[in-house]
């Protein structure tokens, strides 16, 4: 079974939407980080898909974007995670419902 462009943007469309509806309904900031980290992975298989599927892929342009994505995505996660580290430090929370809360 060949993998074709159809079947490659559904699945990216999928991991687009897992990846909004956890960045949006969840309260921990780690699983909003794991939500965008979702997102950032469909658009990079967004890529290398249409980059594969194109009309002559001579030069790997598609992967050198997806791999340039995944850098960010990974930079991305490290200062989120940071941030998240320091704010539960200081907070003792990682709920975001209650960082609203400027008298904790």
């Amino acid at each position: 079974m060949t993998p074709t462009l159809q079947a490659c943007l559904v699945i990216s469309a999928a991991l687009f939407s897992i990846g909004l509806l956890a960045a949006l309904s969840r309260r921990h900031a780690i699983f909003i980080l794991i939500g965008i980290e979702l997102m950032l992975a469909s658009a990079a298989l967004n890529f290398v898909a249409f980059w594969r599927f194109g009309p002559e892929p001579l030069q790997p342009t598609g992967v050198m974007v997806a791999i340039f994505a995944i850098a960010i995505a990974a930079a991305e996660a490290a200062v989120g995670l940071a941030l998240v580290i320091a704010v539960y430090r200081h907070r003792r929370t990682t709920n975001v419902t209650e960082l609203d809360d400027p008298t904790r």
